[in-house]
């Protein structure tokens, strides 16, 4: 069969940069013109259609295309309007507004509204307090209007300003809640094109995630795969929801963007599913990338009844590694009497590996739990880990 060539979008930056080019061309002269060319900060030009946006008098909007792997801002309307300001009102906006004057542009605010967030947490793209319109938009937009406006002569004072109506409404299916961006979505775009690869906007998130924690001073670290490692961590350890990083199947990348960052530890809580994996080697865990999980606990298993001078049953090994799930896996194992023991065994294992690919400048512990079985195996730093984790985050003694 035939690949089909999968189609590149456009950023919410980009989206913004046209609309505000348009809006400045619409003050100039009353043009409402159905495209504009915009500088992708990647290089190249892009043509992005353009509509008069009717519920603000000589706004223009874009509406978001992501292309073949579009995300939650897909088909949204990103809405810009440019108007003139005196000298003293651009000095009060630049004093006491969330907004934005660059260098090249020193004429120019840039500035957002409704469905724009607002960074509140340090260590993000854009200052605490301010738009969350990222470096490379905050250029592009500027840029865009400015070209504009010299072309025309003028030389007045401007104010730009970005609004994305649903955007409160998405902010709640993005990461932005949790990185510390409230009230709407970011402006974003590195590049001003989507590429069709959603992995590498995961990853970025993921990166995020923890240099957000090493801007907040802290040093040690919770991490899990995803909802099922949270679950575990707010039932069992009393960690609320959104507190730990989440790596999603990329294990590997995020221990090695800890170290990066400097964290010391990491405690990784994860389902036995997914630690069997990382037991096993896997850095993603992702099934696209093999499973192997039923041949690892069989593994697991032989070598702890080796250790414990233990010969298997007849045909024990073989219904190990014919189980569907880890779960049903682990019915066998406890009815043996080994649950416990492979899976501290598992934990330390994957330990290891983790250890390992943060190239030896991090400090990791493991939890691991089932569905059916609650809480099956950790390392034994864990609990200090944890610990340390709550302490960093000032916690009341008595919530230890």
């Amino acid at each position: 069969m035939e690949q089909k060539n999968l189609r590149w979008g456009y950023t919410t930056g980009t989206c913004a940069a046209a609309a505000a080019k348009a809006a400045a061309a619409f003050w100039l002269n009353g043009t409402k013109r159905p495209m504009e060319t915009v500088t992708l900060p990647g290089g190249g030009r892009l043509s992005v259609p353009v509509t008069a946006w009717q519920s603000e008098p000589g706004w223009f909007a874009v509406k978001k295309d992501g292309g073949d792997d579009p995300d939650v801002t897909d088909g949204t309307w990103i809405c810009a309007g440019v108007n003139p300001v005196s000298q003293e009102e651009f000095n009060c906006l630049r004093e006491d507004g969330a907004g934005y004057v660059l260098e090249e542009y020193p004429k120019l605010y840039l500035t957002g509204g409704e469905g724009v967030g607002v960074a509140v947490r340090p260590g993000l793209s854009c200052p605490e307090g301010h738009y969350a319109i990222n470096p490379g938009p905050r250029k592009m937009i500027l840029s865009e209007v400015s070209q504009v406006l010299e072309a025309a002569g003028q030389d007045g004072f401007f104010c730009i300003r970005i609004q994305i109506p649903e955007g409160e409404v998405l902010a709640g299916r993005t990461f932005n809640p949790k990185l510390g961006i409230q009230g709407g979505i970011s402006v974003l775009g590195t590049t001003g094109l989507v590429k069709p690869m959603s992995e590498e906007a995961l990853l970025e998130t993921i990166r995020l995630e923890i240099h957000m924690e090493t801007a907040a001073g802290r040093s040690v670290m919770l991490m899990v795969p995803g909802n099922y490692g949270e679950s575990f961590l707010r039932e069992q350890r009393g960690v609320e929801t959104g507190q730990a990083v989440l790596c999603s199947n990329f294990v590997k990348q995020a221990v090695s963007y800890a170290a990066e960052e400097q964290i010391s530890e990491v405690l990784f809580a994860a389902h036995i599913g997914k630690l069997i994996k990382v037991a096993a080697g896997a850095g993603n865990t992702h099934s696209k990338y093999g499973d192997g999980r039923m041949e690892e606990m069989a593994e697991l298993s032989r070598v702890c009844m080796a250790e414990k001078g233990l010969a298997p049953e007849p045909g024990f090994l073989e219904q190990i590694r014919g189980c569907n799930t880890t779960e049903e896996a682990l019915g066998l194992l406890k009815k043996a009497g080994l649950s416990q023991a492979v899976l501290e065994l598992a934990a330390c294992r994957a330990k290891q590996h983790m250890e390992q690919w943060g190239g030896g400048r991090i400090s990791v512990q493991v939890m691991t739990f089932s569905a059916a079985y609650g809480m099956l195996g950790e390392t034994e730093g864990a609990e200090s880990t944890l610990r340390r984790w709550k302490q960093q985050r000032g916690w009341e003694e008595e919530a230890l």
